[in-house]
Order: C-alpha cells, then sequence, then structure tokens
C-alpha cells in the first residue's frame, strides 16, 4: 500500500491509485488549497559529478538552479525531442528531478543510460519523497507554517531540515518532504486550509502557462514547442547537452511555426492528452499538450497549434466542425523574433 492511500485514510481525501489523482475531498469554500501532488514522481541524481552530468543532459542552466533552487528542464533525444520534463530541486549532493509519474519509467532508463560515466547515481525516490501542491491566497500563510523564510521569486527554493518549497508561478507553491515526514506537516497545514483535487492543480498549471508531458506526448514536441523558454527552462549559452544542437538552430537560425497556446472550450467532454485540433480550412493543425474543467461545461487547455492557422483560422476541438477554441493571453510573452525567418 502506497503512503498516499494510508494518508487518504487518514485525511479523508479520495485518492484514485490507477488514475494516481485525487478525486475527491471534502466540500469547502476556501480558495485556498493543499493538493497532494500524487501524480508526481521523483528521481534523484546524488554524487559528486551530479551537477557536470545534468549539465550536459538537461536544457535548463544547472548553476542556475543551484543558485535559485529550482529550474524546469526538458531531457530531450538527440533529435531535440523531449523524452522528459522535470523541475530540478537543488538537495545535498545533488538534485531531485520531479516529473509526472508516467513519465518516469522512460526517464529513469534514460538517464542511467548516459550517468554510468558519470560519478553519480540516478533512483527513484517515489516512495520516499512526496510532494505537495500549495495553491491560493493563503498559500504563504501555509508555508510559514513549514519554513522561516517564503520565497517570493519563481522558481526560488528555501528549506527545512529536507524540506524543500518551491516557489511556482501564481499565488502557488510546491512543497518536496520525505514520506515519513508528510503526515505531520499535513496535520499543520490542514488546520487552516482544505484538501484540493489533482485537477484543481492541474488547472493552476494550465493557468500559468506550464507545459508537461504524459505518454502520448513524449518525444512529440522540441522545448520551444512548449514555451519552455519563456519559463527559463532552456538555456541557449550553457554549452552542450543532448539535443542541444537541433533546440539552439531553432532558436538562433530557424523559424517556430508551432507554439504552445491557453485556450478555453466549451465541452463538457474533458479532451485526451494527445487529441488532434483542426482548423476551419485544415485537418490536424494542432495537439492537446494538457486540459482541465475549469467551470460548468467548460475546458481550459494548453495545445500545440500551427501559428498561421491559430493566426488566421478558427480552431476546432476533435473535428474540423467539432468546439471552437477561444484563445487566451498567455502569463508571459514569447520572443517575437521565435517567428521571423533568420535567413
Amino acid at each position: 500500500m502506497s503512503a498516499w492511500n494510508t494518508l487518504s485514510e487518514t485525511f479523508g481525501f479520495t485518492f484514485d491509485p490507477e488514475s494516481n489523482a485525487i478525486t475527491h475531498t471534502s466540500a469547502a469554500e476556501s480558495q485556498t488549497r493543499i493538493v497532494p501532488l500524487v501524480q508526481q514522481r521523483v528521481i534523484s541524481v546524488i554524487g559528486p559529478d551530479a551537477e557536470k552530468f545534468l549539465q550536459g543532459q538537461l536544457t535548463c542552466n544547472m548553476a542556475e538552479t543551484v543558485q535559485l533552487g529550482s529550474r524546469l528542464g526538458a531531457h530531450c533525444n538527440i533529435k531535440g525531442s523531449m523524452i522528459a520534463l522535470y523541475r530540478a530541486i537543488s538537495v545535498e549532493g545533488g538534485f531531485w528531478l520531479r516529473l509526472h509519474h508516467e513519465s518516469a519509467e522512460a526517464a529513469l532508463k534514460n538517464l542511467r543510460k548516459y550517468i554510468v560515466f558519470s560519478k553519480a547515481e540516478a533512483l527513484d525516490e517515489s516512495n520516499n519523497i512526496l510532494g505537495l501542491g500549495l495553491i491560493g491566497p493563503g498559500a504563504a500563510s501555509l508555508v510559514e507554517k513549514i519554513c522561516d523564510l517564503v520565497p517570493t521569486e519563481t522558481d526560488k527554493v528555501v528549506s527545512a531540515g529536507q524540506i524543500r518549497v518551491v516557489k511556482v508561478p501564481g499565488e502557488r507553491y510546491e512543497v518536496w518532504l520525505p514520506a515519513d515526514q508528510t503526515e505531520a506537516i499535513l496535520k499543520q497545514l490542514h488546520e487552516l486550509a482544505p484538501f484540493g483535487t489533482t485537477q484543481d492543480w492541474l488547472l493552476s498549471e494550465i493557468q500559468a502557462g506550464i507545459p508537461d508531458l504524459r505518454l502520448a506526448t513524449q518525444e512529440a514536441f522540441i522545448p520551444q514547442m512548449t514555451n519552455l523558454q519563456a519559463l527559463k527552462g532552456v538555456s541557449f549559452n550553457k554549452g552542450c547537452y543532448t539535443g542541444q544542437e537541433i533546440v539552439t538552430r531553432l532558436q538562433h537560425r530557424g523559424k517556430l511555426t508551432k507554439p504552445m497556446y491557453l485556450a478555453k472550450v466549451a465541452t463538457d467532454t474533458t479532451p485526451e492528452v494527445g487529441s488532434n485540433l483542426h482548423s476551419s480550412e485544415k485537418e490536424n493543425v494542432g495537439t492537446v499538450l494538457l486540459a482541465a474543467p475549469s467551470g460548468e461545461q467548460q475546458i481550459t487547455l494548453l495545445a500545440v497549434i500551427n501559428k498561421a492557422q491559430a493566426d488566421e483560422h478558427t480552431i476546432h476541438l476533435n473535428t474540423p466542425q467539432g468546439p471552437t477554441l477561444e484563445m487566451q493571453p498567455l502569463p508571459y510573452v514569447l520572443d517575437p523574433e521565435l517567428f521571423e525567418a533568420k535567413r
């Protein structure tokens, strides 16, 4: 039995181990929520060569990761397509790499393929390290129950013993801690806020314009197609890493034709990750990356879409006559030079 099964019985939220999701919590009006990050897994990379190894593998700058405490970063194949999308967190002796459970097996296998000649080890820590998402206007007050300081800069980390608190975009924090400390921390936090569901956290990620990968989208996109560079998850001056030639060529010599968009769509069925999008003029112009309910018969989603089609035509879900996407402004700005031919 996983730790989350036991904790769900103790605190009264519903954990579905098949979907790896919190599906139900007790009714509460509070906008501040504690969300067990049951859908996430943690891989540790620990050893004298941990930073050097990851610097040569991930798209983010590991020196910045150490300085701030955290960065988003992708592990690409040699063609520049993303195999895994991590939040790298600096810890004593190395890093924790947080990622979605669907990507975890392939991600660990890929890390171990490259790490054999480094003085570092990649291990699955999913049973040892658990995560909590804190969301809403009172999230900072929840952090104060755990740490003396509250990080205010995105990607900044504060520590309390073995606990790491990461500031993520919006009124949100991720807390990563040893499994044997989770029940005690939850008791402290639950005095101030109710629990939220996995869909609550996913919606907040989507609204913040933060991409992620699932089985259906592994190795489907290069980092800039998911706007990862706008979130400082790609470094263009740190030197070589796996897939770097393709990623850098697009940035400096190419033209991005398919960026990630934020949109809403009126439907009562949440589209599957990988669902096709069509324009009023052309089929298969985009792909759903993430989607979550955001109101009655309303879905908010992130999707990678052909820019020319999105700019000039209406985009539809599932079929050319399907529900129409209503494009929303992203919470960050994309460099317009990305969409211009460099030659």
